[in-house]
């Protein structure tokens, strides 16, 4: 810390995003990414022309990408904030209703806890029960903002629908907004209960379900009054808070269903058998509604597991969170790359 900071900035722990090692070719299953490639149709729809008239500034309202995101689930436009990453989302959103107070898992996604300390926001942390699931009478009744990851992370445990609903109304003086990076692997989607709740918002992203990590697009679908307040926000401190290029990219991967739709089956689908795989060598493997999967051997702590498997050139996640720290969290990959991995566990359990 040099001597021109503030004495704030001692204080803040930043959140630690997953490695990106360039040291050798690994097997990447450590931050959730697609392990397929971006639409075709998006990729074509950049040009040269494009490319050159990245000397105007992007649309701050990110026009054709709100109309197509809108469209998509059925909203007005006015229901639809478009932001640079689901993170940006959340600062949005953290700094306009959780100053007061805020809630979350105390298992959950780390930059809530980040976000919260840096905006100075008083954190409750709830609990979850002892099989890692959020107990939804816990949220009810907060006075306070209620931040829910559905399905969560790191555990990829999903609440129902009905769970969902119910912490919302039960919320009615207070915001509850739900963070959905993962939804599309699961079975629900708040953004069908946006137009009854006018204390709802949902965080939404391209980053998993539509190969569009790099490209840093997310977006938040609520009550108009809520959009207005985030705009408001977000005017203050990133006009032109999406490039162009992303948008475009973003605009036609939302417009290609066919192939997110193929996406998420394969990648569904091969969750359920890297799961199967995994119970049948003695793991325990928690219920996963994402993009990956929360697992535990007894035979060896998750720490070294990690460390085990990138040895082998392979890249899952460990967390040092006291509750998960037996546990890796390891992304769905392609069939081949959980065949290579659960042959590099079999090596490992053997030794």
């Amino acid at each position: 810390m040099s001597r021109f900071a503030d004495e704030s900035i001692e204080k803040i722990s930043p959140y630690v995003p997953g490695e990106q090692l360039a040291d050798r070719k690994y097997i990447k299953l450590n931050t959730n990414e697609n392990p397929y490639y971006t639409s075709a149709t998006a990729v074509a729809a950049i040009d040269g022309e494009q490319l050159l008239n990245l000397k105007r500034y992007s649309d701050p309202e990110s026009r054709k990408l709100t109309e197509a995101i809108a469209s998509y689930y059925g909203v007005d436009v006015d229901n639809v904030l478009v932001t640079n990453g689901s993170d940006e989302a959340l600062a949005f959103a953290f700094y306009a209703y959780c100053r007061k107070g805020v809630c979350f898992a105390d298992v959950t996604y780390g930059f809530y806890e980040v976000i919260a300390n840096l905006f100075g926001c008083p954190v409750e942390r709830i609990a979850l029960d002892a099989d890692f699931k959020i107990v939804a009478g816990n949220y009810f009744s907060k006075a306070k903002t209620v931040v829910i990851a559905n399905p969560n992370a790191q555990t990829g445990i999903a609440l129902s629908a009905d769970d969902i609903e119910r912490i919302i109304s039960e919320n009615a003086g207070n915001i509850v907004i739900i963070d959905q990076a993962y939804a599309d692997f699961g079975d629900f989607n708040a953004i069908s209960l946006v137009g009854k709740y006018s204390n709802l918002i949902t965080v939404n992203t391209f980053s998993k379900s539509r190969s569009l990590a790099g490209a840093r697009v997310g977006y938040i679908v609520a009550d108009r009054e809520l959009i207005c307040d985030l705009k408001k926000v977000k005017n203050s401190f990133h006009p032109y808070n999406v490039n162009a290029l992303s948008s475009v990219l973003a605009t036609k991967a939302i417009e290609d269903d066919e192939y997110f739709l193929f996406c998420v089956k394969k990648i569904k689908a091969t969750r359920e058998a890297f799961s199967a795989s995994l119970t049948e060598r003695g793991f325990e493997v928690l219920p996963s509604s994402a993009n990956f999967v929360l697992a535990r051997h007894p035979s060896t702590g998750g720490r070294t597991l990690y460390e085990e498997l990138k040895g082998k050139g392979i890249l899952v996640r460990h967390f040092s969170d006291e509750r998960i720290a037996d546990f890796v969290r390891i992304t769905i990959g392609t069939d081949a790359e959980m065949g290579r991995l659960l042959a590099a566990i079999d090596e490992i359990i053997g030794e």
